[in-house]
């Protein structure tokens, strides 16, 4: 198995979208060796559903299309990142706000410091952003 390698999907963005995501990287973590009952597999399921709604849902149509993008170093991290064309960066919300919703970036980065990781956001060059996640990946086999 090599040890790095790379996977990427470009899906509308629409709600119907962030289980074909969610599947597509849990398909994919299984056929590079992740156990599917394993604990970082139920992290990145997680992070790639909040990921993707957030892609949907606070792009306002800015956004056509989300990018998922894997990447795995075997000897050191998973990369999880989710790409649109809305130049702005997620918001963490006023408590009083955060009812129902706004809580997804703040659970993004407990589970990422939860298995060891971190979260980041990086402009492109189209000026959407990425936002990432970063996973030790001897933590997840």
């Amino acid at each position: 198995m090599a040890d790095h390698q790379e996977a990427s999907v470009t899906l509308p963005s629409e709600p119907a979208s962030v289980p074909v995501a969610r599947r597509y990287v849990a398909d994919i973590l299984t056929e590079w060796g992740l156990p599917v009952g394993a604990e970082t597999a139920e992290t990145v399921r997680l992070v790639v559903s909040e990921l993707t709604t957030n892609a949907v849902l606070h792009t306002f149509g800015r956004s056509p299309t989300f990018t998922v993008d894997i990447a795995l170093d075997r000897h050191e991290h998973l990369r999880i990142g989710v790409t649109d064309s809305h130049p702005g960066r997620p918001q963490r919300l006023p408590a009083a706000v955060r009812q129902d919703n706004g809580r997804g970036m703040v659970i993004i980065r407990w589970l990422a410091a939860e298995c060891g990781g971190q979260m980041s956001v990086t402009p492109t060059a189209e000026g959407g952003k990425t936002v990432w996640i970063t996973l030790p990946w001897t933590a997840a086999v």
